[in-house]
């Protein structure tokens, strides 16, 4: 008789197939395209698109700052980003909602690489997203008028951040098994993005994804004193962290994820607490010098006998400027109409971005500001300050003239535009061609009676050529203190104005 003798069983092991990274890179594929055709997702991608096409060129013209074209393609990503965070929840947990759980067990795919298979689907949105921010800021920088410089931790930023919402959504679906939870939590955020955005000073704003400046000012790139490469860092540790916990939750430790978690909490953790450092000394002094000592920083080069003092990145933009010089001199008349100006560009950079301060009216004689803006409205003002330095003798004292030299002045800033009435309109504050109103420049405003309007549109009304000989035949009369639009109107050889000429206190 034989004895059987029983071996114990050895414990089975399941050994992962060599090719579960491949099947892992095939999910990924699936759901990506799952993801892209989703109806939210569609939705916002088309409003993503579409808003970004309505708003190119609208910002800036023909004329954009790249310091400030890198900051405009940051909000509209998020919109995709809610709906990342939307559709992935949604995919991570249809086989919760529809009760095959249990089948995946005998597929070769453990639920952490199924978790990682829906991270790379973000990945891939994140990455189409990017390559909208590189078209947009590209079409930007192509544009022959562009000046400055862009910033890659701002181009960053939304990328990073659909990236991040994207992998909430999966985080959420691997810790609370409800499909409620995800629209509460882009209710939720923003609210929270609403009330933080408008605390401009406060260094709690930097750990939002997205930072935006309530300011139309543009600022010399090395001025702007935004931590965006810090900030990208930051988004960067923080998606990481996210999509890494989600790993982790779908029974992912492994030592190499819990090595990655800790070197992305790490680097979350330098950029948050370098992007609220706040702005260094070096920095400080220098917006002080630019703004108070411009001369300091800024280069001069001559054209056609006036000077073109400006900082470095607009130096190119000085032929558009001397041509507004020329074209405003030459329907001047004595000795304004050769007269050499000094126009210099000027900022206010001491209170950063967040400061629109209003720039002081230059004083030494015959020098005109310029600001950092240019095309559009920016125009026609420059124009109005150029004019009022060739009638005035300086810029301090055109801001405080109300007389009828305004009659001269505004001639001398429209009489050359092909259209004078729209440029009337777009010069003027309340943008009218009626009555009385503030005339808008780089400095101080002016200001226009109804009278002085009055004779002015009689002036548009006739031929060029006629009006530029009668202002250079009279032009020292017209350009004397205290001469009324009524006086202005007989010399000019157009009727008396009826309406009132009456300066504001």
């Amino acid at each position: 008789m034989t004895a059987v003798i029983d071996k114990p069983a050895r414990p089975s092991v399941r050994a992962e197939p060599s090719g579960s990274w491949s099947a892992v890179f095939a999910l990924a594929l699936f759901e990506t395209r799952r993801l892209l055709t989703r109806l939210p997702m569609v939705i916002a991608f088309i409003g993503y698109l579409g808003w970004t096409v309505w708003q190119a060129g609208r910002t800036w013209g023909d004329f954009p700052a790249l310091q400030d074209a890198d900051r405009a393609t940051q909000a509209a990503p998020m919109l995709v980003g809610l709906a990342a965070l939307l559709c992935v929840n949604h995919a991570a947990l249809r086989s919760h909602r529809h009760g095959t759980e249990q089948h995946f067990a005998v597929l070769v795919l453990q639920p952490w690489r199924r978790t990682v298979a829906h991270a790379l689907s973000v990945v891939a949105v994140a990455l189409l997203v990017a390559g909208c921010v590189a078209a947009q800021f590209g079409r930007e920088a192509l544009r022959p008028g562009a000046i400055g410089q862009g910033s890659v931790g701002e181009l960053l930023a939304g990328p990073l951040t659909v990236l991040l919402f994207g992998l909430v959504g999966l985080l959420l679906a691997a810790l609370v098994r409800s499909a409620l939870v995800a629209p509460l939590l882009v209710v939720s955020f923003l609210f929270l993005f609403l009330f933080f955005s408008g605390m401009s000073d406060d260094g709690s704003r930097w750990l939002l994804p997205v930072v935006a400046e309530a300011t139309t000012n543009t600022l010399p790139s090395d001025l702007m004193g935004r931590p965006a490469a810090w900030h990208a860092l930051y988004l960067a540790g923080l998606a990481l962290c996210v999509g890494l916990v989600a790993v982790l939750a779908a029974g992912g430790r492994r030592p190499l994820v819990l090595a990655g978690l800790t070197g992305a909490f790490a680097m979350t953790l330098v950029g948050g607490v370098a992007q609220a450092g706040g702005d260094s000394p070096e920095l400080v002094r220098a917006r002080e010098r630019a703004s108070v000592h411009p001369e300091q920083v800024q280069s001069c080069v001559r054209r056609d006998g006036s000077t073109y003092c400006a900082f470095p990145e607009w130096e190119p933009r000085v032929d558009d400027w001397a041509g507004v010089v020329d074209r405003v001199r030459s329907l001047a008349g004595g000795s304004a109409h050769e007269q050499d100006v000094v126009v210099r560009q000027q900022v206010e950079a001491r209170y950063g971005l967040t400061g629109d301060g209003a720039l002081v009216p230059l004083e030494r004689p015959h020098e005109v500001t310029v600001g950092t803006q240019w095309g559009g409205n920016r125009v026609p003002e420059f124009s109005a300050a150029v004019a009022g330095v060739l009638v005035a003798g300086s810029e301090k004292a055109s801001t405080s003239m109300c007389d009828g030299r305004m009659v001269t002045v505004m001639w001398l800033t429209v009489g050359r535009e092909s259209d004078p009435l729209a440029a009337l309109r777009r010069v003027r504050l309340n943008d009218t061609v009626t009555g009385s109103d503030f005339v808008l420049q780089p400095t101080d405003g002016l200001y226009m009676t109804d009278a002085q309007t009055e004779v002015l549109r009689e002036l548009l009304k006739r031929p060029r050529a006629e009006v530029t000989a009668r202002v250079k035949a009279h032009w020292d009369e017209l350009t004397a203190p205290k001469v009324t639009a009524a006086r202005a109107a007989e010399l000019l050889g157009v009727k008396a104005p009826e309406g009132d000429d009456k300066c504001l206190e």
